[in-house]
């Protein structure tokens, strides 16, 4: 699944409101803050986005614990603490503050504290209400961004553990019936130290077979729960990777991924499927995905939520060779813009490629994982494209991810776009994609790497009908080694400098009916 700029930047904003509060006492009677209120609680937090209200999470099951600051102030702390939003997992670490002034009335704690930070989405101001009743914990947080421009609210209602609860938050086992799913040749193994789950299914595996799968899991605890319901169906198609968490009793919490890989040697662009979830709402930032391929449109959600830009970079075409649907991939205009923590480019090339994307935000470019476990030796790749360059084409100067906000305009330069498939080596398949070549220069480049076994490529400027290609993998002085594992990457791009954020805005690739030609 893939990861929700927008949700993970709200969220992180208000979970970092933890690390400071006002030092104002208030009250005219210090109370006494001890063991009455003191100890870890466990519960339930929403949070949503405010000015329209839209619920953008809910139920996500959190501990806190409460210590004593000094007699008239309590502290707070989050440990290990991390989410799981839309199968995204959003790591946050050790959240910790002391010294929130309490005051108490009627058997009620009550504390407040407000602060200003410099987050990762910029300057926010952070401001809190909580109190503590009969064991009892509830908390109202609000997070304004940039003066208001994006606001958020989260709600925290928990109680205190008696400290008897269990810690146990394992899988003991999980499968899927074979009866049910013939293709699983492998039945998942459990990596329980780094919380990996994997299974293999037979070459050729049909994407829609694997898009609805019921895998039968027992915890190691019966007080355990799991999120999300074991009983409901989940996608497992085209290398998606479902995150389990399991919440202990005392509210210990485990995350297990669990994947397999599946690519198909036909692609015909007729079938799209959605490519993230989006809540009541934000539905104008969803977008669709060819199956078994990903696409920039994970990164250019932010950019649309920041109205950066007004449409995503790869979308379903009726304009197609053959059938009813094609894929179009178009260069955005993002406008340019430093926020600080990173720079927005005036050029977003678009991109449709086998891999995933894993949202990098300090380093756009190695968030694109290109390539997925293949076991063939590929021989070509063929299909049909048409290709339309935008108007003016921009550049920027070295280094280029840091001044791609300042791209200008070069007359002498016309844009081109480029199909390319890359048969490159891999020491084993992590599940965190960690092993794949990316867009960033270097040995990690999925051009340039040492790596790389064979190429094969197009490059092209305007080309107004549909025309046909054959690209033959190219492999020098390499040889195709059967033992050895692969990845096979495909990458279309409606500029060819997308990774020097080069181009021109309104370049348009269309391409359809894919086939790759393997020995």
């Amino acid at each position: 699944m893939k990861k929700n700029l927008f949700y993970l930047f709200a969220l992180i904003c208000s979970m970092s409101l933890f690390t400071a509060c006002s030092d104002d006492n208030g009250g005219d009677t210090p109370p006494i803050v001890d063991d009455t209120i003191s100890g870890a609680y466990m519960g339930s937090m929403d949070v949503y986005y405010e000015n329209p209200e839209v619920e953008i999470a809910s139920d996500l099951r959190q501990r806190i614990t409460i210590t004593k600051s000094s007699d008239t102030a309590l502290g707070l702390e989050l440990k290990d603490f991390s989410i799981v939003v839309g199968g995204t997992e959003i790591p946050v670490g050790d959240l910790a503050v002391d010294n929130c002034p309490v005051t108490l009335a009627n058997g009620v704690y009550s504390f407040t504290g407000s602060t200003n930070k410099e987050l990762i989405v910029g300057n926010c101001d952070i401001t809190l209400e909580g109190t503590i009743q009969n064991s009892n914990i509830d908390i109202t947080i609000h997070v304004s961004v940039g003066g208001g421009a994006m606001q958020v609210r989260v709600e925290y209602t928990g109680s205190k553990l008696t400290g008897s609860e269990s810690s146990d938050a394992s899988i003991k086992s999980f499968a899927f019936d074979v009866e049910t799913y013939d293709f699983v040749c492998a039945q998942p193994a459990i990596n329980e130290e780094a919380g990996i789950i994997n299974f293999r299914v037979t070459d050729g595996t049909a994407a829609e077979d694997m898009a609805a799968m019921v895998p039968v899991i027992e915890l190691t605890s019966a007080k355990a729960t799991i999120s999300p319901d074991p009983s409901v169906a989940q996608d497992f198609s085209n290398g998606k990777v479902v995150v389990y968490t399991v919440t202990a009793e005392d509210g210990t919490t485990k995350e297990y991924a669990v994947s397999t890989y599946a690519f198909q040697l036909v692609t015909d662009f007729e079938t799209w499927v959605p490519g993230n979830v989006v809540g009541a709402g934000q539905e104008n930032l969803a977008f669709y995905e060819v199956p078994g391929w990903t696409s920039s449109n994970v990164g250019a959600m932010m950019l649309k939520s920041m109205s950066m830009v007004d449409s995503y970079a790869v979308t379903k075409t009726d304009d197609a060779h053959s059938g009813t649907g094609a894929a179009s991939i178009v260069t955005l205009d993002s406008k340019g813009m430093n926020l600080g923590f990173i720079a927005v480019p005036k050029v977003t090339p678009g991109s449709l490629f086998t891999g995933t994307f894993v949202t990098e935000i300090s380093n756009t470019l190695n968030s694109t994982k290109f390539g997925v476990p293949f076991s063939q030796k590929p021989v070509s790749l063929k299909g049909w494209y048409k290709y339309t360059a935008g108007e003016d084409y921009y550049v920027c100067d070295e280094p280029y991810a840091s001044n791609c906000d300042k791209a200008y305009i070069d007359d002498s330069m016309s844009d081109e776009c480029s199909i390319k498939a890359v048969l490159y080596a891999t020491n084993g398949y992590a599940d965190d994609w960690s092993d794949c070549l990316t867009g960033v220069a270097g040995e990690n480049n999925i051009y340039t790497s040492n790596r790389v076994v064979a190429i094969a490529s197009l490059e092209a400027g305007d080309t107004p009908d549909w025309t046909e290609f054959i690209i033959d993998f190219d492999y020098g002085d390499n040889t195709y080694d059967p033992s050895q594992k692969y990845r096979l990457a495909i990458v279309c791009s409606s500029s060819k400098y997308g990774d020097r954020f080069w181009g021109a805005p309104g370049s348009t690739l269309k391409v359809d009916d894919f086939e790759l030609v393997v020995e």
